[in-house]
């Protein structure tokens, strides 16, 4: 599996992420297995929250890894905190409390990578911060990122917090392009022009923090999957031909596609099924040319202005 830098750290990490939102749809033999055809591929950089099951997620990864001091070296540990039922919580008393229970949950000491969730509109950065150092400090936090927030959050957490954010996760996939066709039409007065997200793409590359993609493989929000739709016939014919010119499936062009990009993202694939797994990770080997990249893009209904 080719690697990478996460964000400004000196973290290597593989530049395919293995969500495990839906590892509780499996048994406890499929869990095994799925984890260890994950680490077999070179896909150790597992994403995690503790929403994902209840925490369930969590308690099912621990054991079908069978978690212990020499896997724990071996693999890095990423979760998410700040949502409840029914709202946003960026408290310091959450944080800490939070992480906690992902630590108890994932039977480690530490975790590689926090990210806060949602945003909480009633943050408060100065209590960020206090959970932050003192996560860092007491050793169970090593590097700490942000999920779905625009620059201007993010600037307002970098007041109080000191250590870098290295990682935003933010939905994108090649029906899900709002980040980067904004950035393409400039000053023009159509749809693909407004800018919902204070131009986070541009902002994430200038201070290096990386962009972790997830549901790549979605159209809307959670309304499917584009591949095999027959409501994107132009794009899956694309698609498809471009598998066949590689050799591999549309799973892997459709990762390929979001590898291409020069912000150097890191898909979260959030599949359980082991051959798609093994798909995603096929796409780390392939750098499709520019044409292809407008190809795929222009498939999914994107016009060029």
């Amino acid at each position: 599996m080719r690697t990478m830098k996460l964000g400004s750290s000196s973290l290597e990490v593989p530049v395919i992420a293995v969500g495990c939102m839906r590892i509780n749809s499996l048994d406890k033999a499929g869990a095994e297995h799925f984890v260890q055809t994950a680490l077999e591929e070179g896909a150790n950089f597992f994403d995690h929250a503790d929403i994902y099951g209840g925490g369930e997620c969590e308690e099912i990864f621990a054991d079908a890894i069978q978690m212990n001091d020499d896997i724990r070296e071996k693999i890095i540990l990423q979760s998410k905190c700040g949502i409840r039922n029914g709202m946003f919580d960026f408290s310091k008393e959450h944080i800490l409390d939070s992480v906690d229970r992902i630590l108890a949950r994932l039977k480690t000491d530490y975790l590689d990578t926090l990210l806060l969730h949602r945003p909480d509109a009633l943050v408060e950065p100065e209590e960020v911060a206090e959970a932050f150092d003192l996560l860092e400090s007491s050793g169970k936090v090593r590097h700490f990122g942000v999920s779905n927030q625009n620059p201007m959050q993010i600037e307002l957490l970098k007041k109080y917090v000191k250590q870098p954010l290295i990682a935003n996760q933010l939905q994108l996939s090649i029906t899900n392009t709002t980040m980067i066709s904004s950035g393409i039409n400039v000053n023009m007065e159509n749809e693909a022009a407004v800018n919902r997200d204070g131009s986070i793409l541009d902002y994430c590359r200038l201070h290096d923090i990386t962009i972790q993609p997830w549901s790549p493989f979605q159209y809307g929000f959670f309304e499917g999957v584009f591949l095999g739709s027959d409501k994107f016939p132009e794009l899956n014919q694309a698609i498809d031909q471009m598998a066949e010119r590689y050799s591999v499936s549309n799973t892997t062009i459709a990762i390929a596609w979001l590898l291409r990009h020069p912000a150097q993202m890191q898909p979260v694939i959030g599949t359980m099924n082991l051959e798609r797994l093994k798909d995603c990770c096929k796409a780390a080997d392939i750098r499709m040319t520019r044409e292809e990249w407008y190809e795929i893009y222009r498939a999914a209904g994107n016009v060029l202005p």
